[in-house]
């Protein structure tokens, strides 16, 4: 028999600590003044009593070391059970929301989608707002570990390239997992204390800045204010250009650097392409803003640049309504947030290292056509890809189409219109945030939905966040009899 305990108990922990840090906004409520503190007492208590009970419950049931079933549940039931808790300061609270609306954001919050239902955002109180923001700086950490930690170990979607190497650290070897979320940790807390210091200085208020802070690093992208970062125009842009480039890098790399080996950062493939894509990107729009739309040499190169950042790093920032620079830019925007950052960070979508190794087996294969009695060996970053990674590449491509297609049916068939349907598909699964069109484009937002649609899109945002197959796998009966 299944035995469920294991997975109950680290639910229930992350869950009563869940519970707990709902104390922060709490105090940012008091300190304001506004009278909503009460709305995360109450959350809290119910959510960290529910966490407790269930961890005691379990306990006699913890393991060292989780089956492979556990693990993948696990991986999903986090993402499911902290976003059903996440979502109740929002049922409670000013925003007054539906449930599921309310489990929707929690969701969009917790898998750094960037999506979402509430309007009026400059008027609700600080608590709230400050909630949201804590849900993706929470769920921005989080990927980051199951990114290095479980995935390579689960061999999903190629990420088994990365298994040794998230463990090398300045020529040691971290020999257990908690070490590794542990230096990743610190570092990106580093980073995002430094993001907040960043925004001060370039005029945000403390509070926008910590806010802002957690959505850039995260590569979330809620904001405080219904404008998004229209509300910042100027020398925040820049800022939060490169704090969403660093945030889309593997964090791993960052920990090899703070431990004084820089060479594996600069060397990385992942790394050196991603930013040529983004460089060659920014110059293309810039450009044909400059050429096209008649705009100001240094306002193009400044839209340019953080828009593409924002959109290729799924953070889902919109400082004004790319939709009205053209057709070719609104396709363009579409392609750029199906690409998305490196493996390790918080960057969501397909992610580069993939885009590497199909160009690869593809020249492999053309090389073969051409030289049936050659020998071609696709590469990854200058060494040989072994035939599972391979596998598990194509098999991600293979998955990820499919599933764009099924959501937008599933999607046409609420009543959606064909661009907000595909495009509400493609943002969800790739974590994106703002989809195309009038209603959920960058100056738009998904509140009018349906509420099918918005749970469709719910479950769209679980399986791109933990790259598909984590989830899809646990509907195969074989999967459960192995």
């Amino acid at each position: 028999m299944f035995d469920l305990r294991p997975v109950g108990y680290v639910c229930g922990l992350l869950v009563a600590t869940l519970g707990v840090s709902m104390i922060f906004p709490l105090l940012a409520d008091v300190i304001d003044g506004n009278g909503e503190w009460g709305v995360f007492l109450e959350a809290a208590t119910i959510t960290a009593l529910a966490g407790v009970l269930t961890a005691i419950a379990c306990a006699n049931g913890v393991r060292e070391r989780l089956s492979i079933q556990q693990t993948f549940l696990m991986a999903t039931g986090v993402w499911v059970v902290l976003p059903a808790f996440g979502a109740l300061p929002f049922v409670l609270g000013a925003t007054e929301a539906r449930y599921v609306d309310a489990f929707f954001e929690a969701m969009s919050g917790l898998t750094t989608t960037g999506s979402t239902v509430f309007t009026g955002l400059d008027e609700l109180p600080a608590g709230i707002l400050l909630w949201r923001s804590m849900l993706q700086w929470f769920g921005g950490v989080g990927i980051i570990v199951v990114a290095m930690v479980f995935l390579p170990e689960l061999r999903v979607g190629g990420m088994q390239i990365f298994r040794s190497e998230a463990f090398e650290v300045g020529g040691k070897i971290l020999p257990q997992a908690a070490e590794i979320a542990k230096q990743i940790s610190i570092i990106y807390l580093g980073l995002t204390v430094a993001c907040v210091l960043a925004y001060v200085v370039v005029g945000l208020s403390l509070f926008d800045a910590l806010n802002h802070a957690m959505t850039t690093m995260s590569t979330g992208g809620f904001s405080t204010r219904d404008a998004s970062f229209g509300a910042f125009q100027g020398a925040p842009e820049y800022v939060a250009s490169v704090f969403m480039l660093l945030a889309s890098m593997p964090f791993v790399r960052f920990v090899q650097f703070a431990a004084g080996n820089t060479r594996p950062l600069f060397r990385d493939s992942q790394v050196r392409t991603y930013i040529s894509i983004i460089v060659i990107l920014a110059v293309f729009t810039t450009g044909y803003r400059y050429v096209v739309d008649g705009d100001s040499p240094t306002h193009a190169i400044r839209e340019g640049l953080f828009n593409i950042t924002s959109i290729m790093s799924g953070t889902g920032y919109a400082s004004t309504d790319y939709q009205e620079w053209g057709h070719l830019p609104a396709v363009l925007f579409f392609f750029v947030g199906l690409i998305g950052g490196c493996a390790g960070s918080t960057a969501c979508s397909v992610k580069i290292f993939r885009y590497q190794i199909l160009a690869s087996a593809v020249v492999a294969q053309i090389r073969r056509i051409h030289s049936p009695h050659g020998y071609f060996m696709v590469r990854y970053d200058g060494e040989p890809v072994a035939d599972d990674v391979l596998s598990s590449v194509m098999a991600f491509f293979v998955i990820f189409t499919v599933s764009l297609g099924i959501l937008t049916i599933l999607l046409g068939l609420t009543g959606l219109d064909p661009v907000t349907a595909l495009s509400g598909a493609a943002t969800a699964l790739a974590n994106i945030g703002p989809g195309l069109g009038d209603t959920i484009g960058p100056s738009g937002n998904f509140s009018t939905l349906n509420d099918t649609a918005k749970w469709l899109l719910s479950a769209g945002m679980l399986v791109g966040r933990l790259e598909l197959l984590v989830v899809l796998v646990l509907f195969l009966p074989r999967f459960w009899r192995g």
